[in-house]
């Protein structure tokens, strides 16, 4: 255990830094010139240019970058509330107008969290502006109102108070509102280019395309035939042939995208413009340029193309030397970041990664798209319109419905079960349920949602998955922070040093209450905050004595005997907060009530050898730290953190949030400014992390559903530079977190039930995991967590949400879902310890010449277990090597990677055992032959659904770049009895 913690698990700069914030990584905007062959200037505009690397020239050994994390943004699965979790199912919907006098509808559902047991409200409001969505605790003994849900929403000043809609159809028109969001099925562009054509002319006069074109259009789906083609048709001719008799077409995480080939489309030798070419490309918002030619050619400019639709560009190069494609992004600058930044070099050697890079990139550069200024405004008045078409069909309704039930405006919004047992109300009732689930189905059947993508439970490993830590952990945990590998965690029990597979070290007795802790490994310090009220005292204590006491077994200390690691004049302290780059000093600023108390530690390198450290220090710190100064507030802190000025020189700053807004002070002066006021009746303050993007020192202030990200220059002339900038943003979580927690590129909100993972760079949902009664411990580095043990599938990965359980004669407002399988009867479930390693976070992102070089964390434990990964409920009698000969050897013919013959004997011997597996169901088997299709098209990530109808393609799991066996555990499905087999 001693050699775990004493080996540092991630260094001190990463720990801090969190990884690598930073927008450049996504471009720079550039201002582009286009002329013609004669070099006269054509056309010119702005566009942000991402291209990986400073210099796209430099001679750069393709494919030995670190892959950039590819996930789709703001997914319709966890975007799409009506169609998930309304539609079909008993929920109410209020119509009311604000003091504007602008209309609103409100829709409210009582459901659970994908069948976790956690029922809670899930809440939209339509608005002109836009739709917000929210989702609040379910109490059974607290009423909660219409009027407190409006509230949440920021929403307190009605000219007309909200009247409830008992219309069934209003299901319909409810619908088409949230499809105003955006298409869930795409269509691309994809305009071939030949070496040294300068204008859109001559590019859409290709008649034909090269070799490499036809491999490209391969690699990016199917040849279709347009005359009578059924599915996703994308503006395209399917009766008469008159754009074209064929088209490329795939399916790629459930959205159906058709591209618009220049080849494919009609071509005509009289129209030199090629209009019927240009009417389908030009209308494009994303299109592709495959250009031909060297590196050295004229490379390919946005402003060659005259269109006022198109908004990016994605430049495509094929390299026949290295067999590679070389990706380059052009966003007109209007266009908000969107992700995955590319890597550097941004080539690519493995021709199935490229794809889901290219197909990702361009879904996630339309749905930005669709925020610019340009299509914003032309959403917005289209909602205004159907918002007060819709509130003129139903307000003369409304009038004519009986008085009784309009009262339930501002009762229950929705009770467990109708408390009316009139026959007309259930019979209401019914008829709701039951014309939900018919639009429902049509709308899955017409393919206008990604349905599909609820039955995906097959899954590559995502960077925020969790490895189990500490099994059956019994003691309610209030505050911990790492050490080294090991976690030092304050319980009601004490404070216990645990490791994973260790037993727990008791380190201090219950006597001493700890509420709040930090480890400095660098400083050989552990500083903590003790007791409540005029009891509470800041201790500290050198790590390096602990340690000792550990390993020589000494008495487990007591509140008593920490008298002489106190610190002076921290009597009555409610609140601390440390500087997260220590520099050259430690500061330390503690809250007693609405005076603040500054500390400081001058820097002294921990030595080496501990024995030399325990002889050169005395065993207590205090006498270390200097009392600097006390600035006094005009309330108490409730958020504190610090920020680090540019030159340590009386620029460093205290960030703190009391009452309704965060307010920055001069550590030097004392002087306070105002940095932000929450323009709320009520405000829950949850964080204020320092964030530094490229050195530069930012806030993101976390409080009630927003975060919002505010840049902070230095100090001029004694006073912060406080004012609105271009880089300030600020998104909205779907539930109010009580912790956030910075791993850039992501974003982490803890809620009671939950983690939203979100992008830092732009707010855009990534995914959220369901993990019951949770609980966040530490997240200093590696983030540890609290949960049952019953922790089941993930959001997305459950199909039973996908239709309503509700009977039409039997409607009922909230349902329990299904026991799981592994839980019994009336047990009370366990809570154990799980840890999200920082480095899979901020480890895999692209590998860049960054200030301070990003140290992984090692990771020893081979026991892993995802936040939201199926439980394991069969067990192999096979041996452990045969079971990992056939799992390496299903996967790689799973994914074609058996590029060098194996040896006849051993070939022969591994083929009899995967033989004998398939003839025994009773063991689980795994098939990997050509017509177990559903296996090779399940594994999100790898490889997608391409084929059309019945029909499979092998060739679409080739060129697939095999990975670590340890990166990425595969869960395969026995096609039998569809037990599950953790195969890593």
């Amino acid at each position: 255990l001693m050699k775990r913690f004493c080996s540092s698990s991630v260094s001190e700069d990463l720990g801090c830094r969190r990884g690598e914030f930073s927008r450049k990584h996504y471009g720079s905007v550039e201002l582009l010139i286009s002329s013609d062959a004669d070099g006269a200037i054509q056309r010119a505009g702005r566009f942000r240019v991402e291209n990986g690397s400073s210099d796209e020239n430099t001679d750069c050994t393709p494919g030995t970058w670190h892959r950039t994390d590819v996930h789709l943004e703001n997914p319709e699965y966890h975007t799409r509330w009506y169609f998930k979790y309304f539609l079909g199912k008993v929920h109410q919907n209020y119509i009311g107008t604000d003091a504007e006098k602008n209309p609103f509808f409100l829709s409210v559902v009582l459901s659970d969290q994908n069948n976790q047991r956690i029922p809670q409200y899930h809440s939209i409001l339509w608005r002109k502006t836009g739709t917000q969505k929210i989702c609040l605790p379910y109490s059974p003994t607290k009423t909660l109102s219409v009027k407190s849900i409006l509230s949440a929403m920021s929403l307190d000043k009605f000219e007309k108070s909200p009247r409830e809609i008992f219309h069934p159809e209003i299901q319909k028109d409810l619908l088409v509102l949230e499809e105003q969001e955006g298409s869930v099925n795409f269509k691309f562009g994809v305009l071939y280019a030949k070496d040294g054509q300068l204008t859109d002319d001559e590019m859409f006069s290709n008649e034909t395309g090269s070799e490499s074109f036809q491999r490209f259009l391969h690699l990016l789906g199917d040849t279709i035939t347009l005359k009578g083609w059924s599915g996703y048709r994308g503006g395209l001719d399917t009766k008469n042939d008159t754009t074209g008799t064929c088209s490329i077409y795939t399916v790629f995480q459930g959205h159906e995208i058709m591209f618009h080939v220049s080849t494919m489309l009609p071509y005509s030798r009289e129209n030199k413009q090629q209009v019927e070419r240009k009417r389908h490309i030009g209308n494009d918002i994303v299109t592709i340029i495959f250009q031909e030619g060297e590196e050295s050619s004229p490379v390919f400019k946005p402003s060659m193309i005259r269109s006022h639709f198109t908004h990016i560009f994605a430049l495509v190069r094929y390299n026949k030397q290295n067999d590679s494609y070389r990706l380059k992004i052009f966003s007109e600058e209007s266009v908000p970041l969107f992700g995955p930044p590319l890597p550097s070099p941004p080539v690519f050697t493995n021709h199935q990664e490229f794809r889901d890079f290219v197909l990702v990139k361009l879904i996630n550069g339309e749905k930005a798209t669709l925020e610019t200024p340009t299509f914003s405004q032309k959403r917005q008045r289209t909602l205004d319109m159907l918002i007060r078409s819709l509130y003129q069909d139903m307000m003369p309704d409304l009038h004519k419905v009986n008085n009784m039930l309009n009262r339930r405006s501002f009762s229950d919004v929705l009770p467990e079960s109708p408390k009316s047992t009139r026959k007309k109300e259930e019979a209401r009732q019914a008829e709701f349920v039951r014309l939900g689930q018919a639009l429902k189905l049509k709308t899955t059947v017409k393919g206008d949602t990604t349905a599909n993508l609820a039955t995906t439970t097959f899954c590559k490993k995502e960077p925020w998955e969790s490895q189990s830590f500490c099994s059956n952990f019994p003691h309610e945990v209030v505050c911990a922070d790492s050490w080294g590998q090991s976690l030092l965690v304050s319980t009601d029990a004490g404070i216990l040093l645990i490791d994973d597979g260790q037993p727990s070290v008791q380190v201090f007795d219950k006597t001493l209450q700890v509420k709040q802790m930090n480890v400095l490994e660098a400083l050989d310090l552990l500083v903590a905050r003790t007791d409540k009220g005029k009891d509470s005292r800041l201790l500290v204590f050198r790590l390096s004595a602990v340690q000792k006491d550990i390993e020589t077994k000494k008495m487990i200390r007591s509140k008593y005997d920490c008298r002489e690691n106190k610190l002076e004049r921290t009597k009555g302290c409610h609140l601390y907060a440390i500087n997260t780059h220590h520099g050259s000093e430690l500061r330390i600023v503690v809250a007693i009530r609405n005076k603040l108390l500054l500390v400081t530690k001058k820097y002294n390198p921990r030595n080496t050898s501990t024995s030399t450290s325990l002889l050169s220090s005395p065993e207590s710190p205090v006498e270390e730290f200097q009392y600097i100064r006390e600035i006094c507030l005009s309330d108490p802190p409730v958020v504190m953190t610090l920020v680090d000025g540019p030159t340590g020189d009386s620029d460093n700053m205290i960030c703190v949030a009391y009452r309704h807004q965060f307010d920055l002070v001069n550590e030097s002066t004392g002087e306070s400014y105002r940095l932000h006021h929450v323009e709320t009746n009520r405000v829950n303050f949850v964080a204020a992390i320092d964030v530094y993007e490229d050195g530069e020192a930012g806030l993101l202030l976390c409080y009630n559903y927003v975060c919002q990200y505010r840049k902070v220059y230095p100090f001029s002339g004694g006073s912060p530079l406080v004012q609105p900038s271009a880089y300030d943003f600020h998104f909205s979580w779907n539930q109010v977190p009580y912790a956030v927690v910075c791993a850039f590129p992501y974003v982490l909100a803890f809620t009671t039930d939950s983690i939203e993972i979100r992008l830092v760079v732009n707010g855009n949902l990534v995914h959220t995991a369901v993990v019951p009664e949770l609980q966040l411990v530490a997240s200093r580095s590696d983030i540890y967590f609290k949960a049952t043990a019953a922790v089941s599938g993930s959001s997305d990965s459950s199909s039973k949400e996908m239709s309503s359980k509700s009977s039409p004669q039997t409607p009922t407002a909230y349902e329990k879902p299904e026991c799981p399988l592994s839980s019994l009867e009336g047990e009370v479930p366990c809570k154990n310890l799980y840890k999200i390693p920082l480095s899979n976070l901020v480890g895999r992102s692209i590998e860049r010449p960054l200030k301070s070089p990003l140290a992984p964390k090692v990771i020893t434990t081979t026991t892993s277990s995802g936040i939201a990964s199926l439980p394991v409920t069969h067990s192999l009698s096979l041996p452990r090597m045969e079971i990992k000969e056939i799992a390496s050897r299903t996967r790689k013919e799973l994914l074609g990677l058996l590029d060098e013959p194996i040896p006849k004997t051993e070939s022969a011997q591994k083929q009899k055992k995967v033989s004998r597996r398939q003839s025994d169901p009773k063991q689980g088997a795994v098939r990997s032959t050509s017509s177990d299709r559903i296996i090779s098209s399940s594994f999100e990530g790898y490889s997608e659904t391409r084929h059309l109808s019945t029909s499979s393609d092998p060739d679409t799991l080739a060129n697939r770049e095999e990975s670590s066996p340890s990166s990425y555990p595969f869960q395969l499905i026995s096609l039998y009895d569809e037990d599950i087999i953790d195969l890593k």
